[in-house]
């Protein structure tokens, strides 16, 4: 919570003049008013997110791939992969937004207690999760190294940056 600077009076979160003074608040930058999650900590939730979504994926693909086993001769290990790993991306990508434009966190991010939010402090929506999301389905080499170099001190990856949002730690 913070105080006043003019007279040290504590002041409510939202407070635009000090209620004891008067005097004008400074607005608060919107990443100090959450404790960011650390890196170990959203690597970990995506790993949960990429388990979950493998024991689903894998059997859905492979049921709508075995008819087209036998058209094409046989099973083929590069055209199978390809496809199972196409599938894969649009599923995940289909699943992070859903889950973070509705709630905030995919189930890697509950179980870790972590969560994704606005930095300018709206609420999540589809198309703000749908942004951020395309980095961790389509290109999350890029996106992960990019914000390591150009964001280290918000702990954003490239697209958590263009879609002005950060990985915080839910609040209990």
């Amino acid at each position: 919570m913070p105080y006043c600077r003019r007279c040290g009076y504590k002041l409510p979160e939202d407070a635009l003049f000090c209620p004891n003074c008067g005097a004008a608040v400074p607005p608060i930058p919107p990443e100090s008013r959450f404790e960011l999650a650390d890196w170990g900590e959203r690597i970990a939730a995506y790993f949960i997110d990429i388990i979950i979504l493998g024991l689903i994926i894998v059997p859905i693909a492979s049921i709508f791939l075995w008819p087209w086993t036998y058209l094409i001769g046989g099973f083929r290990w590069d055209w199978g992969m390809s496809a199972v790993f196409g599938l894969s991306n649009v599923f995940s990508f289909l699943y992070w937004t859903f889950m973070e434009g509705v709630y905030g966190q995919s189930l890697g991010k509950m179980a870790l207690k972590i969560k994704v939010v606005r930095a300018d402090g709206k609420p999540m929506d589809i198309v703000t999760a749908a942004i951020e999301s395309l980095g961790k389905a389509f290109l999350l080499p890029i996106d992960f190294i990019l914000g390591l170099i150009l964001y280290p001190q918000k702990q954003q990856r490239l697209f958590n940056y263009i879609s002005n949002t950060l990985v915080v730690k839910a609040r209990r």
